[in-house]
């Protein structure tokens, strides 16, 4: 059971630094006990202390890591039932199925045209990171085969699924280098299946017939020293798998429940005899609350709905998306090529630099931090203020790079032109379109004239 807050509190510095984000050490204290803070969010408890407090500190569900290279995951690590509390932070991966009896040359053209499923959204890319690679008939020479395949040739981590310990013994051979999740230990093979998991440092499913039954199975593995642990309760009935889901999270942040106090995996390819209701299934899950989502197959416009709701659930309510501040070239701008400048709220940021793209005029597009605030919010609260955007300008080194100081500014702006010319005399500045499908028009006009 974890520590309260008053015995936390008796181990830490008591310096009342605020150095944390809390006022004091006791509410530093209370904060870690409840979950809500990290305890490398303090910078001056001793090496003895942070070793007493790591269990205190640890996420109600352990943050387990999965995969290598640019599609590793982390899952689980959540401590808040609801975003709005704080944020989800580990965004849940999702799976497509190869079968190991799947033709070679089908399962080759299968993960081409996966591996190129790539969509870019105000600045993220979202694409799947899993294949869950299923043995059909217990052939652990082909099971071992396409799991090599899958590891060398594309960029996919791997979930290898099988009951068999030699057929997942050969997979893990020869994928292991890529850290895949070993699906699933079950109560008639919960010791061979951990000692695989313990020999290769892999992390590993376990798979009830039940919810009740998990915390039996995941005591056992942990006092083998497993840690690293996904959930299954085994319900594949859509309405009995989300109460289990729900369940299982609110057992781990509520009743800091330990023995299930991990992420777990979802299958709605088992829930649903089409692809469009697996998506529809899917999305429920990502948004409360899989750990991972396996699904029969992917195509285009069913994963792009998923991966964007998993974004916009996975993106911080209190902090706006925001690209960084400074020059930005539209083109291939040059000395005599307009300037313009806005605010760094992503979604600004990437409609303002698609339509001056789509004019076709090479330009520079300056972008001031703004707390990410759009135009006319940002201009409202103070951010986006005539000095503050003139001395911006100035700093930015625009100037050494264009003989044209003219500026345009967005329309909905037009009131800090004043503030502007006083604070840049050099510059002419010019009130644009308020309106950012105007641009193309607008840059169009101002080359021709």
């Amino acid at each position: 059971m974890g520590l309260t807050g008053i015995q936390i509190f008796k181990m830490l510095p008591q310096t009342n630094c605020k150095e944390c984000g809390a006022a004091t050490c006791l509410a530093f204290a209370m904060n870690l006990a409840a979950g809500k803070a990290e305890l490398d969010q303090c910078p001056y408890v001793s090496d003895e202390a942070r070793e007493k407090l790591a269990e205190a500190s640890a996420p109600p569900i352990r943050a387990v890591k999965i995969g290598k290279g640019v599609r590793a995951v982390t899952v689980g690590g959540e401590t808040v039932e609801y975003r709005h509390e704080k944020t989800f932070f580990n965004q849940p991966p999702i799976a497509g199925v190869i079968s190991s009896d799947m033709p070679e040359e089908e399962m080759k053209n299968k993960l081409t045209v996966w591996n190129a499923f790539q969509f870019e959204r105000v600045g993220y890319i979202l694409r799947p990171e899993l294949v869950a690679l299923k043995d059909a008939n217990g052939d652990k020479e082909a099971f071992a085969a396409k799991a090599k395949y899958v590891a060398e040739n594309t960029e996919f981590n791997l979930v290898l699924m099988s009951q068999d310990k030699e057929v997942m013994q050969a997979g893990i051979e020869a994928c292991g280098f890529k850290r895949p999740l070993i699906y699933a230990a079950t109560k008639d093979n919960v010791d061979d299946f951990g000692q695989l998991a313990l020999d290769n440092s892999l992390p590993l499913a376990v798979k009830a017939d039940s919810v009740e039954e998990l915390p039996e199975l995941t005591d056992k593995l942990m006092e083998k020293g497993l840690k690293d642990l996904v959930l299954d309760p085994g319900s594949r009935d859509m309405q009995k798998s989300f109460q289990d889901t729900v369940g299982i999270r609110r057992a781990a942040l509520r009743a800091k429940n330990r023995s299930v106090g991990f992420p777990t995996i979802t299958f709605p390819c088992e829930m649903a005899s089409n692809l469009d209701m697996e998506t529809v299934i899917a999305s429920m899950f990502i948004a409360k609350y899989g750990g991972i989502m396996v699904l029969s197959d992917f195509i285009s416009e069913n994963l792009f709905s998923l991966l964007l709701e998993r974004l916009n659930i996975y993106t911080d309510p209190q902090r706006p998306m925001t690209v960084q501040q400074g020059i930005f070239e539209i083109g291939k701008p040059d000395e005599n090529s307009p300037v313009l400048v806005t605010t760094n709220f992503a979604l600004t940021y990437f409609i303002v630099a698609g339509e001056i793209e789509s004019s076709k005029v090479p330009s520079w597009l300056l972008v001031k931090d703004s707390e990410g605030l759009s135009v006319l919010t940002a201009w409202a609260a103070g951010n986006f203020a005539g000095d503050d955007v003139g001395a911006f300008v100035k700093k930015s080194g625009i100037a050494d790079k264009v003989s044209n100081k003219e500026l345009i500014i967005p329309g909905y702006a037009a009131a800090i032109v004043g503030e502007m010319e006083d604070e840049i005399p050099d510059w002419t500045v010019t009130v644009g379109p308020r309106e950012a499908a105007h641009i193309p028009a607008f840059l169009k006009s101002k080359v021709s004239a």
